[in-house]
């Protein structure tokens, strides 16, 4: 047993991005295509930087002109080149190059991230038509539905800030489009684009609201034309 474990050991290991086998099909590698590239990494993590395609036919117990075609379509499909690199002792030497592997994986990546922040833009779109509509108690007419889509697309008011708008025409029980369309405006001349914004509006107007006196006792405190809630607020 303890001779097992030193040459299991002495055997070294091979590491693999999890990355690379939760998307090597996305970027058009096939599983024999993984398979010879699991066996290159594991050679060239020992400094063989260009293995023997007839030692990775016996590893993988096929035909070597399988393991040839597979290297000549790792290269056809961008995956993989063959670059000339220095050794240690200053010899060239020709080796294989995943660099075109990584890059496909991180354009990948890039693509995922885009995708999930148009999904995520999609759903608060979606939020704010539905939550319009709840607080309505009706479905929206297409000329509202087209206001709103305007807000969001030419206006580029941000959903949170329509929701906010929709919550304090609640409170006004003032269930119109118009009506949230005044107090977006007023938002926009006090160049309040966010939620976070909109709060510390609200906490800098309050010492106004406690105290509306000027320094001569007499009114003259500025009172803002819109409320704006607290974000705390249900």
């Amino acid at each position: 047993m303890e001779d097992f474990i030193q040459r299991y050991v002495q055997a070294g290991q091979t590491s693999v991005a999890n990355y690379l086998l939760d998307h090597f099909r996305e970027v058009g590698m096939t599983t024999d295509q993984l398979l010879v590239y699991f066996q290159l990494r594991r050679y060239m993590d020992r400094g063989r930087q260009l293995p023997n395609a007839d030692e990775i036919a016996a590893h993988l117990g096929w035909d070597k002109q399988k393991v040839y075609q597979l290297l000549h379509e790792l290269i056809t499909h961008k995956l993989m080149t063959i670059t000339t690199v220095t050794d240690s002792q200053g010899q060239k030497q020709d080796a294989y190059d995943f660099r075109l592997l990584t890059e496909k994986l991180s354009q990948l990546a890039v693509q995922e991230t885009q995708q999930q922040a148009q999904a995520t833009v999609s759903n608060d779109r979606s939020a704010v038509f539905n939550q319009i509509e709840t607080e309505f108690g009706r479905p929206l007419s297409p000329l509202e539905m087209e206001s709103i889509t305007q807000w969001l697309d030419q206006d580029h008011y941000r959903p949170e800030l329509i929701q906010l708008a929709l919550k304090e025409a609640v409170l006004s029980q003032a269930y119109s489009l118009k009506y949230m369309d005044r107090i977006l405006l007023s938002w926009e001349r006090k160049n309040l684009k966010t939620a976070a914004q909109v709060q510390r509006e609200k906490e800098r107007q309050e010492p106004r609201r406690t105290n509306p006196t000027n320094g001569n006792g007499t009114g003259g405190g500025e009172v803002p034309d819109v409320p704006i809630f607290k974000l705390t607020d249900r």
